[in-house]
């Protein structure tokens, strides 16, 4: 058996028979994996020592993991296959036919192989960096053990949701973490050691309760910090759903029948929310490897220091947080700016080379899109039937909404980033649309057979 039939014959989860799920059956499929990913996430590892990965929360969340537990990994795996894929794919260096079922189900083959690899070697690079180390008792072998099985565990938890409920489950991981991260920073009775915080006199981590708890202290300082934290949040959120929901709608008729069409719609976030996920996975994953590989003496890609700073090429890619500077008087723009500025950029840079990238690879250029037109009856009123003109009409706009969508959703992510919203504001970003596109997805997919109250209340 060779590479190929491996790859084609990796173990998988078993689609539906039916071509199409009920509401029900994908909200129960759902709501089963995403309580299985939070139990999983209380499950520490047996025999862990120390844990040098727990001071990096915000990256915990943007990887859908949560660091000492039996998913450590998070999505990290699947994205940085992902990620390493579509470089390949769209240098030229491997070449998949994704318009023939074959190269589909090869391509999916490669991406998983690839993933169950990432899922061993940085199950490994955790352990052995010491990252996540072994206790008196404990063994390196035992720790890699227990974080493989939760790799794969989420691997197959993701399959489950695409396969079986709503979206992916890289999306639904990302949106569970964030969504958990913004309640607690919102409403947190408790301060920053976990006590309760009325009972010991400190401040409470809930940004709504630690207002209150400022104003009678006299620290409008603190008062401002807070509200500022939460209407960034809101101007955030705000902005995003109004982002998703500006559209290109082009005029196409069915060739036919006289007299009948309708309007393809084609988002101006054309590519959606994975360029950003794989963007700040990206990022994630270089700030990752920095510590890992500064506990060892290399210190190439920069240095953390106890106190929270960087230095190096990672605290350009750590944003810089406006509002905790201003809160404790420490703001110097001439250190801040420039910092910022480049932060900003690289954001917007890597949002536009994936979504170029992911144009290419998940079928949505130009050529593949006038196909599904052609296929479907559809053309453009006017002009005779013919694939070259309807790619012709697409050309004009899928290109200038591929990057302009990209900056959109990179500039939004830093803004909220720097300026220090109630969770990472690449997070928040992603968190927002993945719950519009969830709803899109619900409003279009199953109107009629949810139930009547809930068909309400989305409607």
């Amino acid at each position: 058996m060779g590479v190929k039939d491996i790859l084609l014959n990796l173990p998988e989860v078993a689609g539906p028979s039916e071509r199409r799920l009920p509401f029900n059956e994908k909200l129960k499929w759902t709501g089963v994996v995403l309580v299985l990913f939070f139990a999983l996430g209380l499950i520490p590892l047996y025999g862990l020592g120390e844990n040098s990965l727990s001071q990096f929360q915000f990256l915990s969340i943007i990887l859908g993991a949560e660091f000492g537990s039996i998913i450590s990994l998070g999505i990290g795996p699947i994205v940085t296959a992902s990620i390493l894929l579509q470089l390949l794919n769209g240098s030229g260096v491997l070449k998949f036919d994704l318009t023939t079922p074959d190269g589909k189900k090869l391509f999916q083959g490669v991406q998983k192989g690839l993933a169950m690899a990432f899922i061993v070697f940085e199950a490994m690079v955790y352990v052995y960096t010491g990252g996540l180390a072994p206790n008196a008792d404990g063994s390196n072998l035992v720790l890699v053990a227990q974080l493989a099985v939760g790799g794969l565990l989420i691997l197959f938890m993701d399959e489950v949701v695409s396969k079986w409920g709503f979206g992916s489950g890289v999306s639904l991981f990302i949106a569970a973490g964030v969504s958990k991260e913004i309640v607690i920073r919102l409403l947190s009775p408790l301060n920053s050691t976990g006590s309760l915080a009325f009972t010991t006199g400190e401040a409470p981590v809930g940004a709504l309760l630690a207002i209150f708890y400022f104003f009678v202290q006299g620290d409008f300082r603190q008062v401002l910090a807070n509200l500022l934290v939460i209407g960034t949040t809101l101007l955030v959120f705000v902005i995003a759903v109004y982002a998703q929901s500006m559209k290109v709608e082009l005029p196409l008729s069915f060739g036919r029948i006289r007299g009948h069409g309708i309007r393809w719609p084609l988002a101006f976030i054309y590519t959606s929310n994975i360029p950003v996920i794989l963007t700040a996975a990206l990022l994630a994953n270089i700030q990752l490897w920095a510590r890992l590989l500064q506990s060892k003496g290399f210190t190439f890609l920069g240095t953390f220091n106890p106190a929270g700073g960087s230095t190096g090429f990672i605290s350009l890619i750590n944003p810089v947080n406006i509002v905790n500077n201003l809160a404790t008087a420490s703001l110097n723009f001439a250190d801040v700016v420039p910092r910022i500025v480049v932060y900003t950029l690289i954001m917007i840079g890597g949002a536009i080379l994936f979504s170029i990238f992911w144009v290419k690879t998940a079928g949505q250029d130009a050529r593949s899109q006038a196909k599904q037109i052609m296929s479907s009856g559809l053309q453009i009123p006017g002009f005779r039937r013919d694939e070259r003109v309807v790619e012709s009409l697409l050309d004009r706009y899928i290109p200038a909404l591929t990057v302009m969508g990209a900056i959109t959703v990179g500039f939004l992510a830093a803004f909220a980033d720097v300026m220090g919203a109630l969770t990472s504001g690449t997070g928040l970003l992603l968190t927002v649309m993945i719950i519009y596109k969830l709803y899109e997805e619900i409003a279009q997919q199953h109107a009629v057979d949810m139930n009547p109250m809930l068909r309400k209340f989305i409607q």
